[in-house]
């Protein structure tokens, strides 16, 4: 999430109420989580594990909960909770405004596009030309909405991450400030919900399809021309690439990226990155032709258990 302007680390250092190591002039342009983070961005940390990543990535502030020397170039806002001070920030420059009606003043809605009854249309929505959006669609704000995109009835285009830091009072949740963006020809089915991005977008390019009851986590990107099945879930921060079909009943773990091409098969688990240009099947996940291999052979053990009691 980049700020409408500059602003200043001692600034920024004001808003939180927190001391910080650098120059008081020294630019920040905006806040990022580490996958999405680029120069001039804040990013925070608050586990040794993640310190070194977080230091030596390309963002310019880093927002941590231990005095550490700073890197050559970047500067520091030393926090007792990064994580409780990164949602200030969230709230401070993407904070939530009511909505006045069921659609916004600001929203913006193209040529010949299709707005049918009882759907919502939040703050700074931008829908493109010859769309149809359904029936009891809520699209929350700020998303981005392309040229001939149909949304069926019931979707939610918008909601949250689903992102909590666990405490001993119970979950904190991180809360979400970045946007859900649809390509031209994209058509969403009935049912579906898209995330948005916690500070980047959840993206989905076009031509994409995806059929009733798909849910999309916060930060993924998914490709061109993409086909996604009935009841499939996706989790958050995953790179589908171009042209991959997934079948009704998959599910993905978080960070993972799909190749080119790649065909899942139903009730696929994908535990981990897969390759571009191949079939999947199982869980865990296996280039299909070795899975159904397996299967048959485990078909062939009680068989075979019989003759060696013979």
């Amino acid at each position: 999430m980049k700020f409408p302007s500059p602003h200043s680390l001692k600034h920024i250092a004001t808003i939180l109420d927190i001391d910080y190591v650098g120059h008081d002039d020294f630019p920040v342009l905006g806040m990022n989580e580490i996958h999405v983070v680029t120069k001039g961005d804040i990013v925070f940390v608050d586990h040794p594990k993640y310190y070194d990543k977080a230091l030596n990535s390309v963002a310019s502030v880093v927002l941590i909960n231990k005095k550490v020397d700073c890197p050559d170039g970047k500067a520091l806002l030393i926090s007792e909770d990064p994580f409780r001070d990164f949602n200030k920030l969230t709230e401070f420059f993407m904070p939530f405004t009511r909505a006045n009606g069921l659609i916004a003043k600001t929203a913006r809605i193209g040529k010949n596009t299709i707005v049918q009854p009882n759907t919502f249309i939040g703050n700074n929505v931008v829908i493109g030309d010859e769309c149809l959006i359904h029936a009891n669609v809520s699209i929350y704000d700020n998303c981005v909405i392309g040229n001939n995109v149909i949304i069926h009835s019931g979707s939610v285009l918008g909601s949250d991450a689903f992102y909590y830091k666990n405490r001993p009072e119970g979950f904190d949740k991180l809360k979400s400030g970045g946007r859900v963006i649809l390509e031209d020809f994209v058509e969403i089915g009935a049912l579906c919900s898209i995330d948005k991005g916690v500070t980047g977008d959840t993206t989905i390019k076009k031509g994409t399809k995806l059929d009733n009851q798909v849910h999309v986590g916060h930060d993924t990107v998914i490709g061109e021309k993409c086909l996604i099945a009935s009841q499939t879930g996706i989790a958050g921060c995953v790179v589908i690439e171009d042209e991959v079909t997934l079948w009704g009943q998959v599910g993905t773990t978080s960070g993972i990226t799909i190749g080119k091409k790649a065909i899942i098969m139903g009730q696929t688990g994908v535990t981990k990155s897969v390759a571009g240009g191949k079939s999947y099947f199982g869980t865990p996940i296996e280039e299909s032709r070795e899975k159904l291999k397996q299967m048959a052979y485990a078909k062939m053990i009680p068989d075979i258990l019989k003759r060696l009691e013979e």
